[in-house]
């Protein structure tokens, strides 16, 4: 006789971060797709894939679209979101609660509510500058805000292969300023409740490591788990990241909501 059939695993949304797009999650798709996961990267609106400016772009944009992709019979789904996509996977834990069933930060901007991520960073700021991270480098487009190839190799890419830094820092769009840094509000009942896991990167030069554990600590909860690289764990250590990204999840699906 067969056995039981394996529970049924949620989709994954991949959430890239500032100025990216799918293609940030090209390593991981396989393996979660292998491991019964349904892997869905979203390319956010203005970020070169639809066509639209993206000065033109709102949060609420990103919000209703990132919405609109999880699926509506499939159950709760998993959140992954990379760097600055974390304030928009918050956002949407928060705006659709009952359709979330965890979140994974993976160096991500996991803030506390009503917070914005240069204001919780201004104290780090004034201390040293490099943690200012990328934006120290950007170039202003009026509206809009593009990453130089070499601050992206620098900041970004400094713990990649040469050949996957110079592809990844190609494919870099400009990102519009009302989309950067928004400002979020969540409760207890809505984000609150949601298991979170955050990944901490070692030798981020983007967010730091020390910010991190500031995010991690300003908001108790999270599974932490650590990866010895940079900014992008997806080009640098993608294995490494997979065998995270599969564990958290499983250990995530399992536990009991922070506030139930």
């Amino acid at each position: 006789m067969p056995g039981p059939m394996p529970e049924p695993r949620p989709p994954v949304l991949l959430i890239h971060g500032a100025w990216q797009g799918s293609w940030v999650w090209e390593s991981q798709v396989p393996a979660l797709a292998a491991a019964g996961y349904s892997p869905i990267a979203l390319d956010l609106p203005g970020n070169g894939v639809d066509g639209r400016d993206p000065r033109e772009v709102t949060f609420e944009d990103h919000l209703a679209f990132a919405g609109a992709a999880m699926p509506s019979d499939r159950g709760p789904v998993a959140i992954v979101a990379h760097s600055g996509g974390g304030v928009l996977a918050t956002a949407l834990a928060e705006a659709h609660p009952q359709r979330v069933a965890q979140i994974v930060y993976v160096a991500g901007m996991m803030l506390p509510s009503g917070v914005t991520f240069p204001e919780f960073c201004a104290p780090f700021v004034a201390a040293d500058t490099a943690a200012l991270g990328i934006a120290a480098h950007l170039e202003d487009l009026g509206g809009a805000t593009g990453v130089p190839k070499a601050a992206a190799m620098e900041v970004f890419y400094h713990d990649c292969t040469p050949a996957a830094a110079n592809a990844a820092a190609a494919r870099l769009t400009p990102q519009g300023e009302a989309v950067r840094a928004p400002r979020v509000h969540w409760t207890p009942a809505g984000a609150g409740r949601i298991p979170r896991a955050y990944i901490r990167c070692d030798a981020d030069r983007s967010v730091l490591p020390e910010v991190q554990d500031a995010m991690v600590a300003a908001w108790p909860g999270a599974r932490l788990h650590r990866l010895g690289c940079g900014h992008a764990p997806m080009l640098a250590a993608p294995d490494e990241l997979g065998d995270a990204l599969l564990a958290l999840l499983r250990l995530a699906a399992s536990a009991p909501s922070p506030n139930a």
